[in-house]
């Protein structure tokens, strides 16, 4: 999700207007006390940042670390949520990029990307309905959106597969189950075994 572009909204992550201390000069640092064990340097603010360049610079699992602490201490703000919901897509942890996309979403149901986001996830942990349905609302948000349109011909396609659209499943095939062979009912055709 990430492959340096900026976010497909147009908005740079980095402006993160929702998170206290975002000020240009990094309020929030001045004057701090030393850092407990396993506390990152810096304020929030900074974590988010450093975050934000670590899943730029492809390192997700780095990423997820401190945007994870940035989330505990600002739990509401939807630009840190976001952010580590991208980083925890990149590193495979599709669950739980799914319950941050979800929180975004329903905060804000216009955010066509939290949109993007919560269908793609669903997809990823094989919920194709729930994702027709986040990137069908994305696709109607920014309909110029390629990457949208892409992702949401994917899910409608492997819907359809699995509805059948395509025609029966050939033999090799997953999930493909042979007919009986000729002459032998299954267990559905006999009914209850009669009383001697």
């Amino acid at each position: 999700m990430t492959g340096g572009q900026e976010h497909p909204n147009g908005n740079s992550a980095e402006g993160a207007p929702d998170i206290p201390g975002a000020g240009a000069t990094g309020a929030g640092t001045a004057g701090a006390a030393l850092p407990a064990a396993g506390v990152p340097e810096g304020s929030v603010y900074d974590w988010f940042r450093r975050g934000v360049r670590l899943l730029e610079q492809r390192h997700p699992a780095a990423a997820v670390q401190l945007l994870t602490r940035a989330a505990e201490a600002e739990p509401g703000s939807r630009s840190i949520r976001e952010a580590l919901a991208r980083a925890q897509f990149d590193a495979g942890s599709y669950a739980l990029a799914l319950e941050n996309f979800r929180a975004v979403a329903q905060a804000d149901p216009s955010d066509d990307y939290a949109q993007f986001g919560w269908g793609i996830a669903a997809a990823r942990l094989g919920d194709f309905e729930a994702s027709a349905k986040h990137l069908s609302l994305a696709v109607a948000m920014r309909p110029d959106n390629a990457d949208y349109r892409a992702a949401l011909r994917q899910t409608r396609a492997t819907l359809a597969a699995r509805a059948g659209a395509f025609g029966p499943l050939l033999p090799g095939a997953p999930g493909y189950l042979a007919p009986p062979p000729e002459g032998v009912e299954g267990d559905a055709g006999r009914g209850a075994p009669e009383r001697d």
